[in-house]
């Protein structure tokens, strides 16, 4: 017999050899009807997999993310022999689900060689695919040696296959069957290709095998796939909406940012009205933090090699960064930096601090530089330089427990003030079965991780562990928020480090005159700027809460006549600092709306001969609603609620 663990902590006796299907059954005939994939210690399985010894067994239905990824990863197989058949002679290389964290789907990696391929194929495709799925072809996996897997690749020409396969060591090669078709894979399918009943390839791109622009480049197919047609049409629906809340389009519409190949790919220009909606946000992120005791520091855009080299970036972070600038000195070499903590490190290390002084928080907009690949580049959410909204606090151990908390207050008044009502939080740890991958001790480590657990259940936030997802110096809390089109960001986050004071040999001088190690506390509410705006766009749409718009009112005169009372309602609205403009074109009025609603502008002001007779104005709402003739002093109390209704006080 083998004991099998569930998520709520139930242990079940089964004999050995027993399936996840069997378990599903155990609990619910209905249950394991919509049971389709599973996690055995950790190891995402078919539900079809015999177990063989104890362990702790999750079962994923559609409902999970995990149960959708296995799903869109079965999808991208049946994908793959469709393409075959068409197309003889192509050679495949990955065709993974996308991650939740980058979106929906699959997509597949493929050297089409003579063949061309273009969206205009996508329907044949398609149709292809769910004739296959029609056949309810069981995924079946199997062991196969080294020498096997790399005759059949060899056979085939595909380089790439033979490639992965060759840094794969013998016994951990595994082959995925169904139908007629045979694929390099780890594992982790849905029970058979009938439950796919609704495809749609979404898109066709460029892509360099293993993303090194030194590589030949493939062609990258990407698609979803659901088991209802209704849940594509929502989707397809879903990704029309998404289309018109793009922050690319939004950003070019409200006359934000832009780029220019001159200047550098993935290194966004702000332009006047951006640059002011930064500012604000900037100033509303930095009023709180002054209440909660940061400081300001400044540090440069670039720093020695050797200091990135003792803090660890280096290592982790050399292959993503930009090559090192050699200066006339010999041996002298600088890097544009790739993060700020080792920068508040050696300002933390300008003098000796006593424990009476800690804790001490450094916080700065910085802007760091990472080289992504130009196929990952994406407008704002993926760039080459971007500013972080960094702080650090150099606290006692003492201190960490109420430190982490007020961090995580100063998060949620953020997402409040902004509109980010649905999220969770996630708290990622160190992955125990790859040590390689962090620097510090086991010790150190576990305080860092049982810290961050602790302040999570004391605060009573909604949270999930993920294994493996915590930074390589120290584990960390991240806020998966939920924008108003159902995706989820990860926005805002918080890490506990023990390592980079040791690796800075930073001390204080404790109540028993020694000198001791302080923690370190790394946090961004809003993670970076560029990435934090372009999703804000697409969550409202560009209708920003009120307090942060570029302009809040815009005022519309009738005609030129009235251009002195407009002036004067402008300086009245001034004077209750009230964002606004006048349009005093020559255009009619009906024009002058219809450009301001484009502009997403909240507020319009008419005025014409009867509101200056009676020092009144007209007032119009961003999508139609006429709030009647008032004064601009109603006017401004009503602004003023508005903004005071979503941008709370901090403590």
């Amino acid at each position: 017999m083998i004991n099998i663990t569930l998520p709520d902590g139930t242990i079940k006796s089964f004999e050995k050899g027993a399936t996840p299907l069997e378990v599903a059954k155990s609990i619910s005939e209905g249950f394991a009807r919509n049971v389709i994939s599973a996690n055995f210690n950790n190891e995402t399985i078919e539900v079809s997999t015999p177990l063989q010894v104890d362990g702790s067994l999750i079962l994923y239905t559609w409902r999970d993310r995990k149960g959708k990824e296995t799903f869109w990863h079965s999808s991208s197989h049946v994908m793959a022999q469709a393409l075959e058949e068409l197309y003889p002679g192509i050679k495949l290389t990955i065709g993974p689900a996308i991650q939740e964290d980058k979106g929906n789907g699959f997509y597949y990696d493929i050297d089409f060689g003579e063949h061309s391929i273009s969206e205009k194929d996508f329907k044949t495709i398609e149709n292809k695919m769910i004739e296959i799925a029609r056949g309810k072809h069981e995924f079946r996996m199997r062991s196969v040696s080294k020498d096997e897997a790399l005759s059949l690749y060899k056979s085939q020409n595909n380089e790439f296959k033979v490639e992965l396969i060759e840094n794969l060591e013998d016994g951990d090669i595994t082959f995925c069957d169904h139908s007629t078709f045979t694929d390099l894979c780890r594992g982790g399918h849905i029970p058979n290709t009938g439950i796919i009943k609704a495809v749609k390839l979404l898109s066709v791109a460029g892509a360099y095998w293993r993303g090194d622009e030194k590589n030949k480049q493939l062609t990258r197919i990407y698609g979803i796939s659901f088991p209802k047609q209704k849940e594509l049409t929502e989707y397809l629906q879903l990704l029309e909406e998404a289309k018109q809340r793009d922050h690319r389009k939004l950003g070019k519409e409200l006359e934000l940012f832009t780029f220019s190949q001159k200047v550098g790919q993935g290194l966004p220009l702000w332009l006047p009205k951006g640059a002011a909606l930064r500012e604000r946000l900037e100033n509303f992120l930095k009023s709180a933090q002054k209440k909660a005791g940061y400081e300001m520091v400044v540090t440069p855009h670039i720093g020695q090699k050797e200091l990135y080299v003792t803090s660890g970036h280096f290592a982790k972070y050399g292959e993503d960064s930009f090559q090192p600038i050699n200066t006339p000195a010999e041996g002298e070499e600088f890097l544009l930096k790739p993060m700020n903590c080792p920068h508040h490190c050696e300002i933390f290390n300008t003098r000796p601090f006593s424990y009476k002084e800690l804790p001490k928080r450094y916080a700065e907009f910085g802007t760091v530089y990472r080289y992504e690949q130009s196929g990952e580049l994406h407008g704002l959410t993926r760039v080459r330089g971007f500013t972080q909204d960094d702080a650090h606090i150099f606290c006692t151990p003492d201190q960490l427990d109420s430190e982490f908390k007020e961090v995580i207050d100063l998060v949620l008044y953020v997402f409040g003030s902004l509109g980010f009502e649905n999220f969770k939080a996630q708290v990622s740890l160190r992955d125990p079965d790859n040590p390689d991958k962090y620097i510090g001790s086991d010790e150190n480590w576990e305080k860092a991780e049982n810290a961050i657990l602790n302040a999570a259940i004391d605060k009573g936030l909604d949270y999930i562990v993920e294994t493996g997802e915590a930074a390589f110096y120290g584990p960390k809390l991240d806020f998966m928020v939920k924008d108003a089109l159902g995706r989820n960001w990860q926005l805002g986050t918080i890490q506990v480090d023990y390592n980079l004071p040791e690796r800075f040999d930073l001390t204080y001088k404790g109540s028993d005159n020694e000198l001791h190690r302080p923690v370190m506390i790394h946090r961004a509410p809003f993670g970076s700027m560029e990435r934090f705006i372009a999703i804000l766009l697409e969550h409202t749409g560009g209708n920003f809460p009120l307090w942060l718009m570029p302009n809040q009112a815009i005022i519309l005169s009738l005609s030129e006549k009235y251009e002195k009372y407009a002036e004067k309602v402008l300086n009245l609205l001034e004077n209750n600092e009230i964002r606004a403009l006048v349009d005093n074109r020559n255009e009619t009025i009906g024009k002058k709306i219809r450009e301001a609603e484009m502009s997403k502008i909240p507020y319009m002001i008419i005025i014409g001969e009867n509101e200056e007779k009676e020092n009144t104005i007209s007032v119009r709402q961003h999508g139609g609603e006429d709030l009647g003739t008032i004064s601009v002093d109603q006017f401004s109390e009503i602004i003023k609620n508005e903004v005071n209704k979503t941008l709370k006080t901090f403590k």
